[in-house]
């Protein structure tokens, strides 16, 4: 996949693409709808895919104080669009004046100019681009007939409701692991550095690797999940590179605890060291809430419990 950051800059080989823009946080099941209607357009004209995002989210740079936690912050975001088989990835650095070109401006520089689009493929709720807001479908197809581009508009996809990044917060900010799961398509990650913390996991029998504070991707609520560890750093050949784990996400009240923190014990394993590696953390499904635990017995059997849930839920 080519990444490029000016449109002004596109390869010869990826011009007469057809192309689609968004944000695409979580890229989600409803991105990945939108993402092969493109590939499989650009493959029935013999052409290349195309998408466009955005560095920053649009919102953090106009309005930060209502912008959203990115489900999938930075590289993850972008790995996971290489991962849909696009051909080449445009990440357009958003700023204050890039905002201020109107609608037609944006769509006729980046895609007709730029990309010299065949076809521009949009969701139906593609809206409030441009200043003022003003960009929609109506617009796209308006401009697809002024300049010789055919736009192709997915319609809303969901089951109960539309699949929205909003609705996977949603599900996360309450716990609801596996129903964020569903939208996405696979279990929500959020990726760190393990860092040492106080050590009372393998005191305890239990040693848990301890994530960043500044940990990258949206910690769901407090609780015990069951998930996997998977090893960035390492060979994804090798045995040890994606491992289970009870995963715990809260401030530890039982000792009396205020920091809030993501703890992943992998299942049965004490030998690690996993200090100072990147590891990124997959929710699969809610265990119980965080609890204060009137002993260290009492919380040593609750854990215990845990464990047995976390390994019948990840069994193959």
């Amino acid at each position: 996949m080519h990444r490029w950051t000016d449109p002004a800059d596109t390869p010869a080989d990826l011009k007469g693409c057809v192309a689609t823009f968004g944000n695409f946080d979580g890229v989600h099941r409803g991105h990945q709808v939108v993402i092969a209607t493109l590939r499989a357009e650009a493959a029935r004209r013999g052409v290349p895919a195309v998408a466009l995002t955005f560095d920053p989210h649009p919102v953090q740079v106009l309005h930060p104080e209502r912008a959203p936690e990115l489900i999938s912050p930075a590289g993850l975001h972008e790995r996971l669009l290489e991962e849909t088989g696009i051909d080449g990835l445009l990440v357009v650095p958003f700023t204050r004046a890039y905002a201020q070109q109107s609608a037609e401006d944006f769509i006729i520089s980046t895609f007709v100019d730029g990309l010299g689009v065949s076809a521009l493929v949009v969701g139906a709720d593609t809206k409030g681009f441009g200043v003022g807001y003003t960009g929609d479908v109506d617009l796209i197809r308006e401009l697809g007939d002024r300049h010789g581009f055919e736009v192709i508009v997915v319609q809303d996809q969901g089951d109960d409701r539309r699949w929205s990044s909003s609705a996977v917060r949603e599900h996360l900010r309450l716990g609801e692991v596996a129903e964020a799961a569903a939208i996405l398509g696979r279990p929500h990650r959020v990726i760190g550095i393990v860092v040492h913390g106080y050590h009372r996991g393998r005191e305890l029998g239990y040693p848990t690797a301890n994530l960043e504070r500044r940990a990258r991707g949206v910690v769901p609520a407090d609780g015990v999940y069951a998930g996997w560890l998977t090893r960035l750093d390492m060979d994804p050949a090798d045995r040890d590179y994606r491992l289970p784990a009870a995963i715990s996400v809260g401030t530890n009240p039982t000792f009396e605890g205020t920091e809030r923190t993501v703890e992943a014990y992998c299942l049965d394993r004490t030998d690690l060291d996993l200090y100072g590696e990147e590891v990124a953390v997959d929710f699969v499904a809610h265990i119980r809430p965080t609890l204060k635990f009137d002993s260290i017995d009492a919380l040593l059997e609750a854990m215990a419990q845990d464990v047995v849930a976390c390994r019948s839920i990840l069994a193959p």
